[in-house]
């Protein structure tokens, strides 16, 4: 119920309430003020009665029957015994039956010598005001208070009909007044209807003290709610901002397993696009080990690094109970932690397998020379073997600072503009007697366009230098190494080709992977370190360019190495 009806309703209750009080309490004070008066009177008209009585009681009956005539009001006499001498409308014979008078309550008082008073109703007749006043003979009268009510009534109404009136206007005042409330109040509840929606709210200013206290205190906390939303939604924004920032995955859900938030990184961890939704939390993962973990995180249980597969990629799972019910997970892809640390078992475990045939070779002809005296071509085949197996070492270590230094990216090129015949003719002279000009042919063919190159002098040559040794080192006698250069893709592409043992299809995608030998024995015992395809990868890529290898079984294998063509 609005206020104004309440404020109506309430007045109106009590201008009623108000109007019943007044009309009981004026006929209440009317008729007793008429009684007063009344009796008054009738005390007034019983003394002069008493005082006109003549001296012969034979003449009070008389007397009595003509001043009743006049006023038409019941006169008694009654002598000190309480016997009735004379009454205007009592009979002979009644008034010797009620002649005993003496314990009527007005008779009794007078006869104490007080007025007495009383109302009586006799049987037949209306109510009468009974006066009775003290001396000898006491003097009784009598009214009837039919006139008395009568002038009640009259004022009663008329009270009545201005309290009707004075309810219309105070009505009327009332409405007015919860009006003048209700407006106002009514104004202040559309204004903070509109805080919600979002709209700046508009309270105005009233004359009305207390609603104006009310308007100015809500005014206030609308200010106060606004700054406090802001900053909760700033804050909102930076917390979701670092979370979508986060490499590793955020999922949280709710306390029955609806995930309510998940950062980008754990949709991508979970093969899931952007677009669509999540299922069940205990449904993200197949493993029960997984969904035991799921399940223990929502009973409000901490889990600490657990690892698992999700899509062929490992990853850690931490879980932390939220306040409120449910949990949340972090995922941290550690596919490449274990790739790398298995990088690292195999690299140890490489070098030390490359370093220990060698080793053990100087170890064991240093040992001979020590504790025997062999001739001295043997001593200088033993020397010559120490040399051999130490060069072979100091390559592999070389090799190895090379590789590290161009995957740590302290060496960058610096590229000049290189004649490529030139260049790979300077690469081959050195190596011409290794290969036996008279057992390996060479054929360089420069294509047009592709007659220069911008990259790094020492690097492109390293190129070169690790591709011709690869190429000499698998080509049986009579074969041929080839090294052309063609103009492709905005750049220059150099092959170096052979007609060599070729290399089987499956090993063809790891063989830029250091330390991978198709055929570790042979290109052990060909002096090989296995790192002279990764150290070509490593480089190429760092001009910018990119490696490929095609290769048949039995008719040789080509490696193309792409450069960007780089203008002035």
């Amino acid at each position: 119920m609005r206020v104004a009806n309440r404020l109506l309703l309430g007045l109106v209750a009590a201008l009623l309430f108000a109007l019943v009080v007044v009309v009981w309490a004026s006929r209440t004070a009317v008729r007793k003020q008429l009684t007063a008066e009344l009796e008054a009177a009738l005390a007034e008209e019983a003394r002069l009665i008493q005082a006109a009585l003549p001296e012969d009681p034979d003449a009070w009956p008389r007397m009595v029957g003509r001043w009743a005539a006049l006023r038409a009001h019941r006169v008694t006499l009654i002598n000190s015994q309480g016997l009735a001498l004379a009454d205007n409308q009592a009979p002979p014979g009644v008034l010797a039956r009620e002649a005993r008078m003496s314990d009527l309550p007005e008779v009794r008082a007078a006869l104490a010598g007080q007025v007495g008073t009383t109302v009586r109703a006799e049987p037949g007749r209306s109510p009468r005001l009974w006066v009775a006043i003290p001396g000898s003979p006491v003097v009784r009268v009598a009214s009837d208070l039919t006139a008395l009510e009568e002038a009640a009534g009259r004022s009663q109404r008329g009270i009545f009909l201005g309290a009707l009136l004075a309810l219309g206007a105070g009505t009327l005042l009332a409405l007015l007044a919860g009006r003048s409330i209700a407006v106002p109040l009514r104004q202040i509840a559309d204004a903070a209807r509109q805080i919600p929606a979002g709209v700046a709210p508009r309270f105005p200013r009233f004359d009305i003290t207390e609603i104006e206290q009310l308007s100015r205190a809500l005014r206030e906390m609308h200010h106060q709610l606004v700054d406090r939303v802001e900053a909760v939604q700033q804050g909102r924004a930076e917390s979701s901002a670092l979370v979508d920032a986060m490499v590793e995955g955020v999922l949280s859900s709710d306390s029955r397993g609806r995930i309510v938030t998940a950062n980008p990184a754990a949709r991508r961890l979970l093969g899931f696009p952007g677009s669509q939704r999540l299922p069940h939390l205990r449904e993200l993962f197949r493993a029960p080990a997984a969904r035991e973990m799921v399940d223990a995180s929502l009973r409000g249980e901490p889990v600490e690094d657990y690892e698992l597969e999700i899509e062929g990629r490992r990853v850690l799972v931490t879980g932390r109970p939220l306040p409120a019910g449910g949990a949340v997970l972090v995922l941290h892809d550690v596919t490449e932690l274990r790739r790398l640390e298995i990088v690292r078992r195999d690299f140890v475990a490489n070098v030390s397998h490359e370093l220990k045939t060698p080793l053990t070779s100087i170890a064991g002809y240093a040992e001979t020379l020590l504790t025997e005296d062999p001739d001295r071509a043997t001593r200088q085949q033993f020397l010559k073997t120490i040399l051999t197996n130490s060069q072979r070492m100091q390559r592999l270590v070389d090799d190895q600072l090379d590789l590290s230094r161009i995957e740590s990216g302290r060496w960058q090129p610096s590229p000049t503009l290189l004649d490529l015949a030139s260049v790979i003719r300077d690469a081959w002279q050195p190596r011409a007697a290794q290969a036996g000009t008279d057992k390996l042919g060479f054929v360089v063919d420069v294509g047009e366009g592709a007659e220069q190159l911008r990259a790094d002098p020492d690097g492109f040559r390293q190129i070169l230098g690790n591709l011709i040794d690869n190429a000499i080192r698998f080509t049986p006698e009579g074969g041929t190494i080839r090294c052309e250069t063609i103009a492709e893709d905005n750049g220059v592409t150099v092959a170096v080709s052979d007609t060599g043992i070729g290399i089987p299809a499956e090993h063809l995608p790891r063989i830029f992977e250091r330390f991978y030998r198709v055929d570790p024995g042979r290109s052990r015992d060909e002096g090989g370190t296995g790192l002279g395809l990764a150290i070509v990868k490593h480089l190429v890529e760092a001009h910018g360019g990119w490696v490929s290898a095609e290769s048949q079984v039995g008719r040789g294998t080509t490696i193309r190495c792409w450069f960007p063509q780089r203008k002035d």
